[in-house]
């Protein structure tokens, strides 16, 4: 046991293989940052003006930077005495001083908001060099970082008493050394010899981020209190989906993705989390007051700005995080996700100064349709979920089961239903891959979306300078379509240089998408298809003496496919001499393996003779050794003029031993031949073959 009032600080580093668990200090600690963050929305509300956004940056930015070096202490020292319990709320005192302090700060009384700050990064310094007295392991982290806080601390008490000028660059100065001291030789030293438990590092930000979420729910609903009429509630259930899409996108993206080996990466995600955090407590704000906005007039030119510009932040800072970071089990490439977030940014930002040409309430209904519209994507990259997929190594069953002395169970399933987890980004489906193997309906739904999201975006666009193109924006988005399609009704036509800029970048643009759209659209609708049917089941029977195995393909569309060759592999399972389990694939040689006019239908003979793969099989139950047989067939058709391919996979359960197939080749009266589909899969049952077989055993 040790004492509650005092005992020795330990260093945690991941190395260490402990699970660092958030405390109930740290949870405790979080709601003061709560009320700060309500009081800066509060001041960012009465003043959403450029100074005011300023000054909400300037007095966020130090919060955070306090807020989060009391995080790194707890992520890197074990402690939870009396001593440090009374540091933290002393922090606590200090950062709600700062909150208070903080709207003073544009009316010119500056010296309480320094205070305040010197005081809450003075405690932050006073945590780290408690340390180095008690914790032998870790003494030079504990100097440098506290070292680094006391510089910061002693800066912000200066630049309280200074002119304005001064404070301003003294103040930054002051958080520019925290900073940027991540970045530093010895810190990486640092980092790199005592390594940061980044699984709680990613959970303490994952609550910080979820608490300031949360904020956005209260100010809605205070706001749907506070007014009346059922516009109101489809506004604030609208503007609620903005909410719960942030929630979305970082908390099935974000929070939790592994970070990418490499320098300074890690730094990356660190500093990528000041916009992310700062949009989404600016975005509490933003919501609240979209509620209000209404469908006969436009929306407030301030608050509509604050709006985008907050999710502008929000989906930038998720951008640089995404771009260091490892999407769990993601089916296309990262690289896309991060493009995804940018060009949403950009779109929300080309929507403000539109605005002015649309009623409040279609405007929030675009804004709430590129959130939307994140979670969708988010979806389609991401199918599955770590929960889902739960495996157990081949060998490992196979060993089961001969132990219990059955044959393995497995599901059928077939092989192109494989799920990947853990490729390399770089080596995941592209854009035209992912439409290519997928349906006319992705593709359609695909470009139709980003069709409308483009004219959009140009609308936009045309919107910044109105007298360009006298319109509103519907108006403008009719004008964009005109442009890109190059149909030009000539009722519209732009006035200026502007104007006739951006429809020159938009007519250079479409010309090239619609290059891409055609040649994707071509290759997918000219690929080659073969219309090659394999009988459901193949048979083992005797032929001239000889076990056979059997099957048969058709060619359902019956046109000419010459020099068409086919391969026959059996999938088997085998055990080495040292007992490891692994499967092995063996070439099965047919009787004829080219078939030089493949028109109606193909037998298929592979006789198991002594140096026959299947000859150790016991067909009684295959399943113990043999667990699939491939075929593919390739030819060239005429018809398309192009090379086809099929393959097909037999399982054990689709042998039938002792059958043969019923005969589908007919004769007519006027001397054509004639195949019967109808009885292409139908097998019945040998008796001599039965026979033999038996008394072979």
């Amino acid at each position: 046991m040790r004492s509650r009032w005092f005992h020795r600080p330990r260093l945690h580093t991941a190395d260490h293989g402990e699970e660092k668990k958030v405390t109930w200090l740290e949870l405790f600690y979080d709601l003061v940052f709560v009320a700060a963050f309500i009081q800066l929305g509060n001041g960012l509300s009465a003043h959403s003006d450029l100074a005011g956004v300023a000054h909400f940056g300037g007095v966020f930015v130090p919060l955070w930077v306090a807020w989060s070096g009391f995080t790194f202490f707890e992520n890197r020292y074990e402690i939870d005495d009396f001593v440090h319990r009374l540091t933290v709320v002393a922090q606590m005192f200090g950062v709600g001083a700062m909150a208070i302090s903080a709207p003073g700060v544009l009316d010119g009384h500056r010296t309480p908001f320094c205070v305040a700050t010197c005081a809450t990064f003075a405690l932050v310094s006073v945590m780290h060099f408690r340390t180095l007295g008690h914790a032998e392991e870790g003494k030079d982290y504990a100097k440098y970082w506290g070292a680094v806080f006391a510089m910061a601390s002693a800066g912000w008490l200066a630049s309280g008493f200074l002119p304005p000028v001064g404070f301003y660059v003294l103040a930054a100065c002051s958080t520019l050394i925290v900073v940027g001291a991540p970045l530093g030789r010895h810190s990486r030293e640092l980092t790199a010899l005592h390594p940061i438990d980044f699984e709680h590092l990613g959970e303490r930000y994952g609550l910080l981020t979820i608490i300031v979420l949360g904020e956005s729910f209260v100010k809605v609903l205070s706001a749907l209190i506070s007014e009346d009429g059922p516009a109101l509630y489809l506004d604030g259930a609208t503007v609620l989906l903005i909410t719960c899409s942030v929630w979305w996108i970082y908390f099935d993206d974000v929070a939790g993705s592994k970070i990418r080996k490499g320098p300074a990466r890690w730094v990356v995600w660190l500093y990528a989390h000041i916009p992310l955090q700062m949009g989404i407590t600016a975005l509490g704000v933003a919501v609240k007051k979209a509620v209000v906005f209404g469908w006969d007039t436009p929306a407030e030119t301030g608050y509509r700005w604050l709006l985008v510009g907050s999710l502008a932040l929000v989906f930038g800072g998720v951008a640089a995080i995404d771009s260091v970071t490892e999407r769990r089990h993601a089916e296309l490439s990262d690289r896309t996700r991060v493009n995804v977030r940018w060009l949403s940014a950009v779109l929300l930002l080309v929507l403000a100064p539109a605005g002015d040409g649309m009623s409040g309430g279609a405007f929030l209904s675009l804004v709430t349709a590129i959130c939307v519209a994140q979670v969708v994507i988010d979806m389609a990259m991401a199918p599955f979920e770590e929960a889902k997929l739960r495996a157990r190594p081949m060998s490992e069953l196979a060993r089961e089961a001969k132990r219990e002395g059955r044959a393995p169970t497995r599901i059928r399933r077939d092989i192109s239903e494989a799920v990947r987890r853990g490729a390399p980004s770089e080596m995941r489906r592209d854009l035209y891959f992912y439409f290519m193997e997928g349906s006319w309906t992705r593709v359609f739904v695909a470009f139709g979306l980003a069709f409308v999201v483009a004219n959009v975006f140009f609308a936009g666009l045309y919107m910044l300078e109105p007298s360009g193109i006298p319109m509103n924006f519907a108006d403008a988005f009719n004008f964009s379509v005109q442009t890109m399609s190059t149909i030009g009704y000539g009722t519209l036509a732009p006035g200026t240089a502007y104007g006739n800029a951006i429809v020159a970048v938009e007519a250079a643009l479409s010309m090239i998408g619609l290059a891409i759209v055609t040649g994707l659209v071509f290759s997918k609708a000219s690929r080659p298809r073969a219309s090659v049917l394999f009988s459901r089941a193949c048979v083992v029977t005797e032929m001239n003496g000889v076990p056979t195995l059997s099957f048969r393909i058709g060619n359902a569309r019956g046109n000419e496919v010459v020099e068409a060759q086919m391969s026959v592999s059996a999938l088997m399972e085998e055990v080495t001499a040292e007992g490891h389990h692994f499967r092995r694939v063996h070439e099965l040689r047919l009787v004829r393996r080219r078939q030089p006019l493949f028109v109606l239908s193909w037998a298929a003979f592979h006789r198991i003779e002594e140096d026959s793969p299947l000859d150790e099989v016991d067909w009684s139950h295959p399943e113990e050794t043999l667990l699939g047989l491939v075929v593919t067939v390739t030819g060239h058709d005429s018809t398309y003029g192009q090379t086809i391919y099929a393959r097909h996979i037999y399982y054990c359960e689709d042998i039938r031993v002792g059958h043969r197939f019923v005969d589908v080749i007919h004769e007519m009266d006027d001397g054509r031949m004639l195949i019967d589909y109808h009885q292409f899969h139908d097998t019945i049952p040998d008796a001599k073959a039965i026979a033999a077989m038996s008394e072979e055993e």
